[in-house]
């Protein structure tokens, strides 16, 4: 196991494409670490300037103690599960697991009748090292229930059943770095949700330093110690999983954290008695107080508000609460929950989960109650940062 430290790492394209720009980060040992954003953000491409299969254009990559720069990927000590599995199709499942083993043998040559009768001592230390590789892809292959696939081929296999031998076949390297990149995306839902409880459940068991690349923000939030969100090759927020969701850093990492995605609407603040009110046209949302303390230097500022739409109820019962009518444009039923798809006074979509039990139809007007404790200010005109964090957390490092 070994920490990863990514110093200013930064890809340019021939053409002057920045896919990565200044990239830092510190992976700690036995972290598990997931990236996450939109397509050609640039996650993947970091994953692979880790693996060694992209050169950096900047910056420095250490992997332990030692910068692997000009290292090759298969001196880095990495294991890497791709997402179409990589595996090879003429070999079992076993074999595929072994292969990478078996090419670092150092006496293979001497495992037959010549070696056995010739160099006896290297025929026997060639066993060895075959029976060590043996326990190992058993032991991986027990460990991720496919212990009956050993002496399948791939093409005998189901889609998750291929996940789980790439993920063995890294398990059985044993290195100091796993990378993952999106090998749950070519799976249909079900199997993508029991596969991540899988991969969840082996993050218990082999606790080596992790980096898991993915566009899927539930999988990031689920398997992360930390999170990165990223955007246009940059870092937009480093932190928790419960942290990116409670405190996002700005609005791109509130409306993309996040299902539904955060309600956005768009407004000036004004001062109303010793509080302040987020004016939306007509309507007037009164901020919470100590949210109202920390915003009074932005009074008359242009902002947008973010809402959760689980803060949104038609009848809430919070200890802050501000009233926003609307219009319901469409239900949908979720079982115990309920979207609720509706327009503001202004024409501004709106998102709700509420209590399926809750009668709305289409068409209705209704008064919905926003929880104003935890709601998010965003700076319009300046890159959109969030201003209602806290002092403490605004001020936390990436």
């Amino acid at each position: 196991m070994a920490e990863v430290i990514l110093d200013k790492v930064s890809k340019t394209y021939p053409g002057g494409f920045e896919a990565v720009r200044a990239f830092s980060l510190d992976i700690r040992d036995e972290e598990f670490v997931v990236l996450v954003g939109p397509s050609g953000c640039g996650k993947s491409t970091t994953l692979r300037m880790v693996a060694g299969l992209e050169d950096i254009t900047g910056g420095t990559i250490r992997i332990g103690d030692r910068v692997v720069n000009e290292v090759a990927p298969k001196d880095r000590d990495i294991a890497m599960v791709f997402q179409n599995y990589a595996l090879y199709p003429h070999m079992t499942v076993f074999r595929n697991m072994a292969f990478a083993l078996m090419l670092r043998r150092q006496h293979g040559a001497f495992d037959n009748l010549l070696g056995r009768v010739l160099t006896p001592g290297r025929f026997r230390a060639a066993r060895q090292e075959r029976q060590g590789i043996d326990e190992r892809v058993r032991a991986a292959a027990e460990m991720l229930g496919i212990t009956s696939l050993l002496d399948r081929k791939p093409s005998a296999l189901s889609g998750g059943q291929r996940q789980r031998v790439a993920v063995g076949r890294a398990i059985v390297r044993e290195p100091k770095v796993f990378l993952f990149d999106e090998p749950l995306s070519n799976l249909d839902a079900k199997l993508r949700v029991e596969m991540r409880a899988e991969l969840k459940h082996l993050r218990q068991r082999v606790s080596t330093t992790t980096i898991y690349v993915t566009h899927d923000q539930e999988e990031a939030m689920t398997l992360g110690d930390r999170v990165v969100v990223m955007k246009d090759g940059v870092v937009q927020q480093c932190d928790t999983p419960f942290a990116t969701f409670e405190r996002p850093a700005n609005r791109f990492v509130a409306g993309f954290v996040g299902t539904p995605p955060m309600n956005f609407l768009e407004g000036s603040l004004a001062l109303d008695g010793d509080g302040l009110v987020f004016v939306h046209g007509p309507d007037r949302l009164a901020l919470a107080p100590e949210m109202a303390a920390r915003m009074k230097p932005h009074v008359g500022k242009n902002l947008t508000l973010g809402i959760r739409p689980e803060l949104l109820a038609v009848a809430g019962g919070w200890r802050h609460a501000a009233d926003l009518p609307g219009s319901v444009r469409v239900t949908e039923p979720l079982g115990d929950r309920m979207d609720v798809h509706l327009r503001t006074r202004q024409d501004e979509a709106l998102t709700a989960r509420i209590d399926a039990r809750t009668r709305v139809a289409p068409g209705d007007d209704v008064m919905l109650q926003v929880d104003m404790e935890r709601v998010h200010l965003f700076d319009t005109a300046a890159g959109e940062p969030n201003l209602s964090l806290p002092p403490e957390a605004a001020a936390s490092p990436a």
